[in-house]
């Protein structure tokens, strides 16, 4: 592409240390960017010099300007966070690190506040750069998805059936729901389908405190009530709580077994519901059965895509995020397990030193009850079963094989890992465009939402939704729904790290780099959110592979 014309309006940064930047307030930072107006150089040059001579202040910090610009102009290079060609041009300059994370460009971050907008700038790649970018790397082509549309269409009997169960006041369903917020997800779409079951009335889920967060957000804080009534209008009949008929009903209580059938739950609580009125249902991770009629997989469907819609102020937080994140392009998502408990949880290990596997191997002595990877294996069995989650080395590796470029932007989601900041810096440092929710909301946006976990990993989940491709570092109940929730919206990209195949070759240092990203590209060639078949594997959710219940396509090429 031949060269601009006009070298002179380029742009160029130079990152400074935030001690620096710290000690110059936001208005004098303006002043600097801000270019002066075109004047005469005499007249300009004597009023510098008089204001100079007529404050002893502004003569200091001039000097040290000169002072500091010289350095570079004679090319001193110190020890310091300087980069060796301030004026780089295939990347964008940052000025400051904040939580350990790099932050955008201060002074258009300063100018679009102060205009009312909010932009990533794009300081050294323009957009024309960086669209001629996108299109020239693979990584955010988009997968094939043979055409397949949502499909939840109820057979004639479903419909029979409603009229009698929306009209029925005589049972009610009460549920508790546990765990974090996407395990939570998962247990109301099953209690949905519980009260169809039994022809029962569901009351709002009651979400129970979180042991390990103390979130005590109620389903109103996280999700849209009155959409998810509306939207199961001709399904459940949903009710805020028990009418005063029901109040002094002692209830049946239970907790089913794993993976229990319709005729289970029937046979085990509809006489006893027609009898007392109220069946209280806790504990239903996982208890019902992954292959249900065609009617009731749909209707799981129906509430995991479309009735649980997060409440407004969490909607339209996670909305504006992600409108961040998309103003100069593509990003990508990843859902980073980095956190102290996974580890303790997983059986695995960090690898950032000996102090950190110290610390959680210590923490699995004391609560050996948190270890859920199976116990008769050993740290590198499970290791290499795929049992682990990604490290960031890890991580980092497997982008660049897959041809992420280094200026992609990338959005993390997750909570704080273990080893803070350092732990993240092989991604930060290999993709420099490296941002959380903490680093690209506005002061004040996040405090409503700080101290509930929920509500912060809903606006996670909204972003990662949003995104042109997802990532996750280990499996988990977000990165099952989000899986499900882009295969849903037509296929979107949604990369699966295929970590038993592929952990091998990072040990194998003889391996060139050029063959270790051409295994790496072989190894998740079918990994990359393409149309599954959700009958082809014994076990799975509907709500993480849609196809071919939810989704339809009579299309003969969509045959898989």
């Amino acid at each position: 592409m031949a060269k601009s014309k006009n070298n002179a309006k380029k742009l160029c940064y130079i990152s400074v240390p935030s001690q620096i930047i710290n000690s110059i307030s936001p208005s004098s930072l303006q002043s600097l960017l801000e270019s002066p107006k075109k004047s005469s150089r005499t007249t300009w040059f004597f009023i510098f010099t008089a204001t100079i001579f007529r404050s002893p202040r502004l003569w200091f910090s001039t000097l040290f300007l000169v002072g500091f610009f010289g350095m570079f102009k004679f090319g001193y290079n110190p020890n310091t966070p300087f980069p060796p060609y301030p004026c780089a041009t295939t990347t964008q300059q940052q000025i400051s690190i904040s939580n350990g994370h790099l932050k955008p460009e201060l002074g258009a971050f300063l100018q679009n506040e102060r205009r009312g907008s909010w932009e990533l700038p794009l300081v050294q790649l323009g957009a024309q750069g960086l669209e001629e970018d996108v299109e020239k790397s693979g990584f955010w082509k988009q997968p094939d998805g043979l055409g397949y549309k949502p499909c939840l269409g109820f057979s004639r009997d479903y419909g029979i059936a409603s009229q009698g169960i929306l009209k029925d006041r005589r049972k009610y369903l009460v549920v508790v729901v546990s765990g974090g917020m996407n395990q939570q997800r998962n247990q109301i779409v099953d209690a949905v389908v519980i009260a169809r079951i039994l022809g029962a009335a569901l009351v709002v889920p009651i979400l129970q405190v979180n042991v390990i967060w103390g979130d005590e957000s109620e389903f109103a804080d996280i999700f849209d009530l009155e959409h998810f009534r509306t939207v199961l209008a001709n399904d459940v009949r949903v009710v805020s709580a028990l009418p005063s008929t029901h109040l002094m009903t002692r209830p049946v209580e239970g907790s089913p077994p794993l993976h229990v059938t319709p005729s289970w739950i029937r046979g085990r609580y509809l006489r006893r519901l027609n009898k007392e009125g109220v069946l209280l249902l806790r504990g239903l991770d996982s208890r019902l059965a992954k292959d249900l009629p065609s009617d009731l997989q749909k209707l799981r469907c129906k509430v995991a895509f479309n009735a649980l819609r997060f409440a407004q102020p969490v909607q339209e937080l996670g909305n504006k995020i992600a409108e961040r994140m998309k103003s100069k392009g593509p990003y990508l998502a990843l859902h980073l397990r980095m956190e102290k408990d996974v580890w303790v949880r997983t059986g695995c290990l960090p690898g950032l030193s000996p102090e950190f596997d110290e610390i959680v191997n210590n923490e699995r002595i004391q609560k050996p009850k948190l270890l859920t990877a199976r116990s008769n294996m050993t740290y590198h069995e499970r290791k290499m079963a795929g049992l682990c989650p990604l490290t960031a080395i890890e991580v980092t590796r497997l982008l660049k094989a897959l041809g992420a470029p280094q200026n992609s932007r990338i959005y993390w989601a997750g909570g704080k890992p273990l080893g803070g900041k350092e732990a993240l810096l092989p991604l930060i440092q290999e993709f420099p465009h490296f941002y959380n929710k903490e680093d690209l909301a506005l002061p004040g946006e996040l405090e409503p939402f700080a101290k509930k976990a929920s509500l912060m990993a809903a606006i996670d989940f909204i972003v990662s939704e949003k995104s042109d491709v997802f990532m996750p570092s280990h499996g988990g109940n977000m990165g099952h729904a989000i899986q499900g929730h882009r295969a849903f919206a037509g296929h979107k990209k949604y990369i699966t790290p295929n970590k038993r195949h592929m952990l091998p070759y990072f040990l194998n240092s003889s391996l060139s780099e050029k063959d270790f990203n051409r295994i790496m590209k072989e190894l998740h060639q079918d990994s990359l959110g393409q149309p599954e078949h959700r009958t082809s594997k014994a076990g799975r959710d509907v709500t993480k592979y849609p196809v071919p219940e939810c989704m339809c396509n009579n299309e003969p090429y969509a045959q898989l």
